[in-house]
């Protein structure tokens, strides 16, 4: 009986993983497909060239990318718009949901379900928005370059700021900015980045206790869940032992 369910525990982390995987690979191509209405040529198309770069770090099949970027061209291609919806969490905490939906509806109905099944509020446009400021974010692997190497390229791109750790360098640079130190970094470490796309960052950060962490990380796992979101920023800070803890 304990290998039966030793098993069966395998199996059902696969299928988890599985699941998971899927579902990213579904925000990716959607993101792809809308970026490719502008031009299917990635050279000549930067937001396509950063969605691809993200799916590629997701080791997405490169089928399924040329598939996504061919499904712009077609008649019956679902036409998808950005939202973004704003609110707070548990313990007062700011957040920002980016989402592409091809029904605004739906999408801010499940949005706002998600907030108030987790002790949350969503909010009108603007509502948290001013405790974020845009930004030009590009990522590189660790082994892109030593952190000395990154900074003097980031400097030379013309990039506002540059943190290194074990996991990677973060470049950040003016919104506007994006696409000409995205593809001067390249030019300079002859490698493409991770990522390459604006973001929202949070001006400060409030730190949250064990009461409150929990029930955040549902309401981001739901939010997280949902198809139409493409990503989720807050304005959060919680200690190391409440993550342990939580197993988070």
């Amino acid at each position: 009986m304990a290998g039966h369910s030793q098993y069966s525990n395998i199996v059902h982390r696969k299928n988890a993983q599985d699941k998971k995987r899927a579902k990213i690979f579904s925000k990716l191509a959607r993101e792809i497909t809308v970026a490719a209405r502008t031009s299917p040529d990635p050279s000549m198309n930067p937001a396509l060239r950063s969605a691809i770069q993200a799916a590629r770090a997701q080791n997405m099949p490169k089928d399924r990318i040329e598939r996504a970027i061919s499904s712009a061209a077609g008649k019956d291609s679902t036409n998808y718009e950005e939202r973004r919806y704003e609110g707070f969490g548990p313990g007062g905490i700011a957040l920002i949901v980016e989402a592409l939906t091809d029904n605004r509806n739906r999408t801010a109905s499940e949005v706002r379900s998600a907030f108030q099944k987790h002790g949350g509020t969503l909010g009108e446009s603007g509502s948290v928005a001013y405790m974020f400021e845009r930004i030009g974010l590009v990522r590189y692997s660790a082994n892109a370059a030593s952190a000395d190497g990154m900074l003097e390229a980031a400097i030379e791109a013309g990039a506002d700021d540059c943190s290194s750790d074990d996991e990677g360098h973060e470049i950040v640079c003016a919104p506007d900015d994006l696409n000409a130190v995205g593809d001067a970094l390249e030019k300079i470490l002859s490698a493409a980045a991770s990522t390459a796309r604006l973001e929202w960052r949070p001006t400060n950060t409030i730190a949250i206790g064990e009461d409150h962490a929990g029930t955040l990380f549902k309401l981001l796992d739901v939010l997280d869940d949902n198809d139409d979101v493409q990503r989720v920023f807050a304005n959060f800070e919680v200690d190391e032992a409440v993550l342990e803890k939580l197993g988070a």
